[in-house]
């Protein structure tokens, strides 16, 4: 009897104990997601420019953190480097050559969770058809419900360095550095679950 009745007891426990939880699909939000890029011109200042709406795909699986994945598009019609001269430079051969190239476009490969809600997520980045290594260092904001929306959210900055040369975008280095500070803050939404 005594056996019957730890049996059912280890039972019970199995059925009530936590489950893993599984991986949720975030869609990026364009509203509240910046990818922001800066850079020195001749020292004399330290301009930025902005992707524009970005759209995207995060992965993100609080139990195996390097299951997390995401995929992103930066439509360079949207590139703002808020003169509108400027802007037209930008998209110009000189640099991003937008008519021909449209996106670029970010993949990751790996994603290493570095404990503190810091994460290494490396990936493939794509820019006027070259493809490159890059590793951008991430922070988790907060991943939980979002009060105005309902639906399950996510939120992260994260920080990468990159060479413009190594992308085809080299004009006037080193005077306009060839390295480049990428800053990106995002906030991603789950479809609801209930």
């Amino acid at each position: 009897m005594r056996i019957r009745l730890l049996s059912a007891a280890a039972l019970l426990s199995l059925a009530v104990a936590p489950a893993f939880a599984e991986p949720v699909t975030y869609k990026l939000d364009p509203s509240h997601t910046n990818v922001l890029a800066q850079w020195s011109h001749f020292g004399y200042s330290h301009p930025f420019a902005h992707f524009g709406d970005v759209e995207g795909t995060l992965v993100y699986d609080a139990d195996n953190v390097a299951g997390s994945s995401v995929e992103v598009t930066l439509p360079l019609s949207g590139l703002n480097g808020f003169s509108e001269k400027f802007n037209e430079h930008l998209r110009s051969a000189d640099f991003f050559d937008a008519a021909k190239y449209p996106t670029a476009t970010f993949k990751s490969t790996k994603v290493d969770d570095l404990g503190g809600n810091k994460l290494r997520v490396a990936g493939d980045l794509t820019i006027k058809g070259i493809t490159k290594p890059v590793v951008l260092r991430v922070v988790l904001n907060k991943a939980e419900e979002h009060p105005m929306s309902k639906a399950p959210a996510i939120g992260f900055d994260a920080t990468a360095k990159i060479k413009r040369s190594d992308f085809g975008v080299g004009a006037y280095a080193p005077n306009v550095s060839d390295e480049v500070t990428v800053r990106i803050t995002t906030e991603a939404v789950a479809p609801k679950t209930r």
